[in-house]
């Protein structure tokens, strides 16, 4: 199984942190971000990457090469136009092929076990859709995910919702495996009210073609790194313990802590 990471956003959010590196590529305290997403992903046992570059493509593309001297093979996908991550994702699918594939983002950092539960419950189990769910106060930052807690049938998916109005505390994660038939409806969507093409309205139209979409539990740590509020956070939990990130005895979300 192959690994795609959307890494070409700037994020705008990071202000200075990004005026002259992308976002994956902000130091976390003993490692950049995408370097603890592609060094825990490859201990699961995936080599092959796709990497989605855009901002400042040439750091990421020349720090990481084809991958070779890090034991993983890495092929990139230049985004050209920054226009949402249906958009990103719509460009790897040549380089993804016919097979199922795992995609995260850029800028999603969570522990080991996360990453390998998510391909093996799909393993035992395939669908269309394997969409990992964190539960938040609020998922007003991400998007609301509704599901039958027995069959973890995905209901609906709804992108930042208004803060305050979700009658689901599930949010999306970041971490999927997708099969190739999520293409198709990538080719669909639509400009959102934001502008961007939304990876959720693929999902959405899956959803409502009655495809198999099935929510994964995650546990242990979760952070949707995004501020540098959020890095300073990481920075200091990691110099207090630094074995935090892959600790699954409870259940962190780097935003409530």
């Amino acid at each position: 199984m192959k690994s795609v990471i959307l890494a070409a956003g700037k994020g705008t959010r990071m202000k200075h942190l990004t005026k002259d590196q992308p976002k994956p590529m902000v130091d976390i305290g003993k490692e950049r971000i995408l370097e603890r997403i592609i060094n825990t992903i490859r201990d699961t046992g995936i080599h092959e990457f796709v990497v989605v570059t855009g901002y400042f493509a040439n750091l990421i593309e020349n720090h990481w090469g084809n991958g070779e001297d890090f034991g993983i093979h890495i092929e990139y996908v230049r985004q050209p136009v920054l226009d949402g991550t249906a958009g990103a994702l719509r460009l790897t699918r040549d380089a993804v092929g016919e097979e199922p594939f795992f995609m995260t983002f850029g800028d999603i950092i969570t522990s080991l076990e996360n990453y390998s539960n998510i391909v093996e419950d799909y393993r035992r189990n395939p669908a269309s859709v394997i969409l990992g769910v964190n539960k938040v106060e609020d998922p007003c930052k991400g998007a609301a995910v509704f599901f039958d807690e027995t069959t973890r049938r995905v209901e609906k998916i709804i992108e930042k919702p208004p803060k305050g109005t979700s009658l689901s505390n599930w949010n999306n994660s970041g971490l999927f495996v997708f099969e190739p038939s999520i293409f198709p409806y990538l080719d669909k969507v639509e400009l959102s009210p934001r502008g961007e093409y939304e990876l959720p309205d693929a999902i959405r139209m899956a959803i409502e073609d009655h495809l198999p979409v099935r929510a994964m539990i995650l546990g242990g740590f979760w952070g949707d790194i995004g501020t540098p509020e959020d890095v300073d956070r990481l920075r200091q939990l990691i110099q207090e313990n630094i074995h935090v990130l892959d600790d699954t005895s409870r259940t962190m979300n780097l935003d409530e802590i």
